[in-house]
């Protein structure tokens, strides 16, 4: 199911990293609905289709923009349980006690529903949304072979968690690639989220039962945590890059990070560079090291610390960033790496009302602790607390964790013009900024900018040394012009998984839309 061409379309268009998915969002425009009904319904859809990497059980964030004007964010993290444990060392990886806080990925849908019929006169009822998701459910659907990568990846530390194995190899092993995998038990609990709206995932008997599942597995969450949870509507951030604005999402996201990036690079003549040089690489990871230093200082959840995002932001900041970059030598680079697995979900419709979502469970699999009889899997964001409890990211009863996710729009005359977003944690402003300045300073078309070449600051499942990661087909060359700028470069295989799955949504003055998923991924771009 690989996205092999370019989707164009003059009556709207939505990509996801799963065909399936993409096809739900079609068919709620072709219904006479708009971007961000189309979106729920990609979003619920992914939640069955592509289970190691969203859920119910997570996080989401929202940018949401049309022709008028209108922007805004919607910002889905889950906050730590009331009653936290005592953590000795770091918050475990996995199991319940990486299970510590909420998930408002359901939330975010019921907010973004609120503004879809309150801004944009939206007609979709919300159970309508949720059609393909319980068929998927219900009936099954072919096991991608992303799935079955990653369940075989880790197959050892996940087959021993509470709900995992009866959950995801009913039979007693993984399914195989191509095989119909059917979530009985998940279906149930969507089909009462169709029914009772977001409420009952929050509040109603469906609230429960998680929270008791939770609660017998050995989580620290309870139905007053649920409870609790909400998503919040949000002013988006903003930098101007070549004529045009980028938007992006607040903290604890590092939404101020992709944009840090993009402001420096504003500062380069990025178009008189050669796309895929030595020049180009180098200068897109000096700039990534810049964002990231300022990011481990300050991104933490603004409710409980200071956030300077204005002075992040400023073009005073920006400006010394781009002095400090040498443009012929690397800045050493020992740094933390953050990993983590996310969807993209792009919508835009006939009327140029557009939306751009992620959608996660942090770790591919999260927690890997499914919550009782529910068939929801949670996720483990609270294992990116720190537990010093003198870090910004100091974990705290009620507190939002960092966040690496952050979808964003790029708005020309004040318009939407692309809506992007990535897989890949600590990997997603490294690979915006290649789609972005591919896109913006290249011309390229959303397919093309995907398909080539990109590159991995940082380390992986595989290579734990803080190498700048090339996929192989940049060639030999390349890496030797890099190392002789001091780069410790290593190689990870073309098309690597580990560059991250991109979705990209291009929208002309006209009206047009053209659009790509990742060819790494099990993506579609659909158009009406």
């Amino acid at each position: 199911m690989h996205n092999l061409k370019l989707a164009s379309s003059t009556g709207g268009m939505v990509t996801s990293p799963h065909a399936m998915a993409s096809a739900a969002g079609l068919d709620v425009l072709r219904a006479g609905g708009n971007a961000i009904e189309a979106a729920i319904a990609i979003g619920a859809a992914l939640c069955v289709t592509y289970p190691h990497f969203t859920g119910l059980g997570g996080d989401a964030f929202w940018v949401i923009g049309d022709r008028q004007g209108m922007l805004r964010t919607v910002s889905g993290i889950g906050q730590a349980a009331a009653q936290l444990p005592a953590f000795s060392g770091a918050i475990p990886l996995r199991g319940a006690a990486s299970a510590i806080t909420t998930a408002a990925t359901v939330d975010t849908w019921n907010q973004a529903y609120k503004i879809s019929q309150t801004s944009w006169g939206g007609q979709q009822s919300w159970a309508s949304l949720f059609d393909r998701a319980l068929e998927y459910a219900s009936d099954g659907f072919p096991v991608t072979p992303s799935q079955h990568f990653w369940q075989s990846l880790r197959a050892n530390e996940l087959r021993s968690l509470p709900g995992f194995a009866a959950t995801f190899a009913p039979q007693g092993r993984i399914p195989a690639i191509a095989e119909r995998f059917v979530q009985p038990a998940l279906a149930k609990s969507i089909e009462r989220i169709a029914r009772f709206g977001a409420y009952e995932f929050y509040e109603g008997e469906l609230a429960e039962r998680i929270a008791r599942g939770l609660h017998e597995a050995g989580s620290p969450l309870t139905s007053s945590d649920l409870a609790r949870t909400q998503a919040r509507d949000e002013v988006p951030l903003r930098v101007a890059y070549r004529g045009g604005e980028l938007v992006s999402m607040r903290p604890p996201t590092q939404g101020v990070t992709t944009l840090q990036i993009m402001g420096i690079l504003d500062r380069f003549d990025v178009a008189q560079i050669a796309e895929g040089s030595a020049d180009y690489y180098h200068l897109l990871v000096e700039a990534v090291k810049c964002a990231f230093l300022d990011r481990d200082r300050f991104v933490s959840d603004p409710e409980f610390n200071n956030v300077p995002v204005d002075d992040m932001l400023s073009p005073v900041a920006l400006d010394s960033h781009a002095r400090s970059i040498n443009l012929r030598e690397a800045r050493a680079w020992p740094h933390v790496f953050r990993p983590g697995d996310t969807v993209f979900i792009g919508a835009t419709d006939s009327e140029g009302r557009s939306a751009s979502v992620l959608q996660t469970v942090y770790f591919d699999w999260g927690s890997g602790v499914v919550a009782g009889d529910t068939g929801i899997l949670w996720h483990n964001r609270g294992a990116s607390f720190s537990t010093n409890p003198m870090h910004h990211n100091a974990v705290q009863p009620g507190k939002r964790p960092f966040h690496t996710l952050n979808p964003g729009m790029y708005l020309k005359d004040g318009r939407p013009h692309l809506l992007f977003g990535t897989q890949g944690a600590d990997g997603q402003p490294q690979t915006l900024a290649a789609i972005l300045t591919r896109l913006i300073d290249y011309g390229m078309d959303p397919l093309t900018a995907l398909a080539r070449p990109r590159f991995l600051l940082g380390k992986t499942f595989s290579d734990t040394r803080d190498a700048l990661k090339l996929e192989q087909d940049v060639g030999a060359d390349l890496f030797t012009a890099l190392a002789e700028r001091g780069h410790e470069v290593s190689a990870i295989p073309a098309q690597s998984p580990l560059a991250g799955h991109p979705g990209v949504i291009r929208i002309e003055a006209d009206g047009s839309a053209s659009g790509a998923h990742d060819p790494r991924s099990d993506g579609r771009a659909l158009g009406v």
